[in-house]
Order: C-alpha cells, then structure tokens, then sequence
C-alpha cells in the first residue's frame, strides 16, 4: 500500500505544480530533493543515536549538494538526484542502520521520489524539444 501512495501522491504534486506554474520556477524540484533528503535526519532524531544521525546527515548532504549543483548548472542533476534519492531509499536499510524510519517508509519515499523523478525528466524533455 505504501508504493501506491507514495505513487499517487507524487502524480499529485506533480500535476499541481504543472497545473499551478510551480515547476516553471527552476528553484521547484531542487526544493524538492532537498525537502525529502532530510526526512532520514528526522528519523535520526527521532530513535537513533549520534553516529546514526550523523550518517543520515552525511547522506542527506549528497542529496543537498546535488540539488544545488543541478539548481545552478543542469536540471538533468536534480531530476537524477530525485530519481536517485529513490534507489537510496531501496538500499538504506543496507547502508545505515536507523531503527527511526518506518517499516513503510523505503517502499513510499522510493515510488514517491523515482516517479515524481521521472515526471520531471519528462517535463525536461518536452521542454527541450518545444524551444528547439
């Protein structure tokens, strides 16, 4: 149930922020990456001892830094670090151990994070080929 949630709500972010104009904002989904990077330091924090927290942080500023990087040089970066925060998310449990994160959350934050991912890709391709 988490994936079909996590599913439904990125389309819904998505949509709205088309529909809305947020996403013609090139600050919107480097927000974005940046927003959903920082929900392991939350759970850190929440159950998990300094040396957690401090791994979640570390993992979390990747994310943070290829935000910035992508805001500033090639939307192509945040799309990948978005997409990618999702493979993150299915491998997390193998690379730190934080008793804080929901059973449910990998499976959510992975099919939220990879669709609204590829969602933005796609905007980015349909961009490039109306202005060519």
């Amino acid at each position: 149930m988490e994936y079909l949630i996590g599913l439904v709500l990125a389309l819904v972010v998505c949509i709205v922020a088309l529909l809305s104009g947020f996403d013609r904002d090139r600050v919107f989904y480097p927000t974005v990456v940046i927003v959903v990077a920082h929900y392991y330091i939350l759970f850190a924090t929440m159950g998990a001892s300094k040396s957690v927290l401090l791994a979640e942080s570390a993992g979390a500023a990747a994310f943070i830094i290829l935000a910035i990087v992508g805001f500033k040089t090639s939307q192509w970066i945040t799309a990948a670090a978005l997409a990618g925060h999702g493979i993150y998310d299915y491998f997390h449990h193998l690379i730190i151990q934080d008793p804080g994160v929901p059973v449910w959350w990998p499976g959510f934050c992975m099919s939220f994070d990879v669709l609204a991912g590829i969602f933005f890709a796609t905007l980015l391709m349909r961009r490039r080929r109306i202005t060519s």
